[in-house]
């Protein structure tokens, strides 16, 4: 089907604002591609090094002009249950790429934190920027030059988009993302849920909390509710940077261990040395995108991915905006119901029909662009499959459901769980932030109270053990942003926030820093910019103002008469605290350095 009017018309803005960057991005990705194997331009010296550690076979093979050499990039360590399962990738790589006469390397590993155990941390000071340190620690990997494609293991928050960065600045290379799945289903995130806001309001204990979290997060694979971490694997799906059907297999079962096998051959299928060179910063271009962005509202997911996806596209030299995202919202309908969004967990997504239902949904009303090139090949559309295995342990794919397995989990186009997709962006006085509204109830979509003003997350938090919140209000958390702490994710005001609203107060968040990426029900204006410590209107706020959230009218206003609101001094914050420990110092470049989150809230994009 063509693509629908608004797509069309905001992809195409969306071409012409990224002329001066895109054609000069591709100029350069085509100089740096060769027809013959990328290391034949190394010294014999430079070579030696190389493959120094190679068996005879390898070394021989790599000595020549003729076999493609597959650089791994793997985020692997044994403490983030995402991660852990790459573990034994490399070898399952090193084999695939052997059977079709192929090598492959670790070209590197790069670092991988996770927000789950910083959250609330002052290392979750550092989570943000690390995404940037990934990106270079990807570069410095491939900068040996001795490899002809690149696959990328990674599967969390800023670990894919720290990833993608990197391989569109190698955009020479084609580059397949291997996924790792989700962990199997455990406690209901409902459950959860229920047991930390019991939790805040002193209903139960430490020890009941902890069980409660443990049988939520319970083995290797990647949490199951659908927050950045599942969100990124969503999007290297429909943009088209995994094999079809990869992104929500189990880890160690047979089915995970044939995509991964198959990712490596079509890696080293899709070289120069082929006949169907895929660099990756040719395949990735304005449409794969707005595809990226059109799953995300069609799935309710993070809001990380506001600054992620911008970033991601500028390392590619498109220029991707707030304004972008905002209007794509306007069209494309909420399709699927997945923790935070609702009580079904990823597993339960897959099984209703998962991505290959979902993109034939999108592809039925024209709200993607089908004529993409992916790492399996040209058009989206092959993407509407299930995976399966075949006896001899190869991937069969079958022709995804025309109708949704469990249409409380994943609907038709026809019958969306709402006209409109997940974030909004939102300007008024104040600036310009983003708010995610799938799972904002609707009578909760305008929110209007007087603010209370703290500057750190446990202020806010110590007000509400003190019984100081029992009001409506809206919470204004500043001095959260890139340039003033690296803008931690504040999750841990969700379930106060939650019980608040519980209790029937109208209250809502407004912050220059992040949530996270399965935060939902209470409505949060967040990623506020101009940010406190440069000045922004949020500085300006006091007690007591009134504030209007509408995510409706898209507006985020302080209603204070505008002359006196100019007048106002800027507040200012004592923020030595956040300069030293758990690595801080070491990021003052980074707090120097950052652009604004509307820009990707990247070292590299100010």
């Amino acid at each position: 089907m063509a693509a629908h009017p608004s797509i069309e018309a905001i992809t195409r803005r969306i071409v012409e604002r990224s002329k001066p960057t895109r054609e000069p991005y591709l100029e350069r990705v085509r100089q740096a591609s060769s027809k013959t194997v990328t290391r034949s331009v190394l010294a014999c010296a430079n070579l030696a090094h190389g493959f120094a550690v190679c068996s005879p076979g390898d070394k021989a093979a790599l000595a020549g002009d003729v076999v493609p050499n597959l650089g791994i990039i793997t985020a692997y360590n044994d403490m983030l249950s995402a991660h852990q399962p790459f573990e034994h990738f490399p070898d399952l790589i090193r084999k695939a790429a052997a059977e079709v006469g192929g090598v492959a390397q670790v070209a590197g590993g790069v670092p991988a934190m996770c927000d789950g155990v910083t959250q609330g941390q002052p290392g979750m000071e550092l989570s943000l920027f690390s995404r940037d340190i990934i990106a270079m620690s990807a570069g410095i990997g491939l900068s040996h030059n001795m490899f002809d494609a690149a696959v990328f293991l990674g599967v969390c928050d800023k670990i894919v988009p720290g990833l993608m960065i990197a391989a569109l600045s190698f955009g020479h290379l084609p580059s397949v993302f291997v996924p790792a799945g989700p962990m199997t289903s455990g406690l209901p995130n409902d459950e959860k849920n229920r047991i930390r806001q019991l939790y805040a309001e002193g209903k139960v204990g430490r020890a009941e909390l902890l069980e409660s979290e443990s049988k939520s997060y319970h083995g290797p694979g990647t949490c199951t509710f659908y927050g950045t971490a599942n969100s990124n694997q969503m999007l290297m799906e429909i943009m088209g940077c995994h094999m079809p059907g990869a992104s929500f297999v189990n880890p160690g079962t047979p089915l995970r261990d044939a995509l991964t096998r198959e990712a490596t051959k079509r890696a080293l299928a899709i070289t120069a040395l082929g006949n169907e060179f895929t660099p990756a910063g040719e395949m990735i271009d304005e449409r794969s995108i707005v595809n990226g962005v059109v799953g995300l509202h069609a799935t309710g997911g993070s809001t990380n991915h506001t600054m992620h996806l911008i970033a991601m596209a500028r390392a590619g030299g498109i220029r991707l905006t707030w304004q972008d995202i905002s209007d794509l919202s306007d069209v494309v309908p909420l399709l699927a119901r997945v923790y935070p969004n609702g009580s079904a967990d990823v597993n339960h997504f897959h099984a209703a029909g998962g991505m290959g239902f979902l993109i034939k949904q999108l592809l039925k009303a024209g709200l993607v662009h089908d004529d993409v090139r992916t790492v399996f090949g040209q058009g989206l559309a092959a993407y509407t499959i299930e995976p399966h295995l075949n006896e001899d342990g190869t991937v069969q794919r079958v022709p995804s459901p025309d109708e949704s397995v469990d249409p409380k989990v994943l609907s038709q186009i026809e019958a969306p769980f709402q006209a409109n997709g997940g974030l909004k962006m939102l300007t008024g006085n104040m600036g310009k932030g983003v708010i995610k509204i799938s799972a904002v109830k609707p009578e909760r979509h305008i929110v209007e109270a007087p603010a209370l003003v703290f500057h750190t997350q446990q202020a806010m938090l110590d007000a509400f053990k003190d019984g100081k919140l029992n009001r409506d209000f809206v919470a204004v958390v500043r001095f959260q942003g890139p340039k003033a702490n690296g803008m931690p994710e504040l999750h841990k005001l969700t379930p106060s926030l939650g019980v608040l609203q519980d209790r029937g107060h109208k209250v809502a968040l407004i912050t220059d820093g992040r949530m996270s990426g399965a935060s939902g029900k209470v409505p949060a204006a967040i990623h506020v910019t101009p940010e406190a410590v440069d000045g922004g209107a949020i500085a300006r706020i006091q007690d007591g103002d009134m504030i209007r959230l509408d995510a409706v009218a898209g507006t985020l206003e302080v209603l204070v008469d505008a002359a006196e609101f100019a007048a106002r001094p800027v507040a200012e914050a004592d923020l030595s605290d956040n300069e030293f420990g758990m690595g801080r110092e070491l990021f003052a470049p980074f707090r120097r350095q950052v652009g604004p989150a509307d820009s990707g809230a990247s070292v590299f994009f100010g």
